[in-house]
């Protein structure tokens, strides 16, 4: 299976007496490059939720933001003992002062004390961390396999198009070896005639010699070395190809080892047929180096 290294998924979920929000994205990056973005109030949660990711993802800028918020409590009204105490001998004082200056107080009613800030409050549970870190490492699993669908659905596709360049590749490496034999006739003739020419207009030269330095020529524009090392990268990409991810770096090797052969058969094609087959291999290749760019 080959993976994309660019992806989105994005869910909710509740529970634990909390509500949250998941995102994940990923984009191309040369390594592993993971971005988490969660409460860090929960303890743990951020390591376990950077294994669970490394076990996932193999390659590239990685972004997880994780919102969460605490749904309403619904808790039951509770007397702050401590405090009624305090507000009922704060009255106390009160009324013993008013009296003493011939003052007559309104009684309190219990909805006055209860007004007082402090006095009734609303309890809460306590906040659980440990129960909210397993409800979210829970529900980050089907985040995590809708995040792997899309990256497969996308890796599908570029292995699709990369079959394809291969193919032209395997096509124009083939086209290259019948322009090769094609022209070998000709360049045997323009070796000799060239040969015949320095032999006429040179008086003493070593006739070995002359032969020796125009065979070298022949040799280096010979282009089979580089026909059988294209086939050869053909055969890896393909076997590559038929793996799985992570395989981005070693097709980008292999494309900069296409690339490599292309150029040289350009520089050494002599004849325009070769040259246009050496252009259109590069073509295909850059094509190819751009969609690996996206292989995990």
């Amino acid at each position: 299976m080959i993976y994309s290294m660019t992806g989105f998924a994005a869910t909710r979920g509740s529970g634990a007496g909390f509500s949250w929000g998941w995102e994940l994205r990923s984009v191309n990056g040369k390594g592993l490059d993971l971005r988490i973005r969660a409460p860090d109030w929960v303890e743990g949660l951020e390591v376990a939720l950077r294994a669970r990711l490394g076990q996932a993802v193999a390659r590239g800028n990685v972004t997880l933001n994780l919102r969460v918020q605490a749904e309403e409590s619904g808790g039951r009204l509770s007397i702050n003992a401590a405090q009624l105490e305090d507000v009922l001998s704060a009255m106390a004082e009160v009324e013993r002062a008013a009296m003493a200056r011939g003052l007559n107080l309104a009684p309190a009613r219990p909805a006055d004390v209860m007004n007082v800030r402090g006095v009734l409050e609303t309890a809460t549970a306590e906040q659980d961390t440990a129960g909210l870190k397993a409800a979210l490492l829970a529900d980050i699993e089907p985040l995590i396999e809708s995040f792997t669908a899309m990256r497969a659905a996308e890796g599908q596709a570029l292995a699709r198009d990369l079959g394809a360049q291969i193919d032209t590749v395997a096509r124009l490496t083939e086209e290259a070896e019948k322009a090769a034999d094609a022209r070998r006739p000709e360049a045997e003739a323009t070796l000799k005639a060239a040969l015949a020419r320095v032999m006429d207009n040179t008086d003493g030269a070593d006739e070995a010699r002359i032969t020796q330095e125009l065979a070298m020529l022949a040799v280096k524009a010979d282009v089979s070395e580089e026909i059988v090392r294209l086939r050869a990268h053909v055969d890896a990409a393909r076997a590559l190809l038929q793996g799985g991810s992570p395989l981005g770096r070693k097709l980008e090797f292999l494309t900069q080892e296409f690339n490599r052969e292309a150029n040289t058969l350009c520089a050494k094609a002599g004849s325009v047929a070769l040259t246009s087959i050496g252009l259109d291999l590069k073509a295909v290749i850059d094509q190819m180096r751009e969609q690996v760019q996206n292989v995990e």
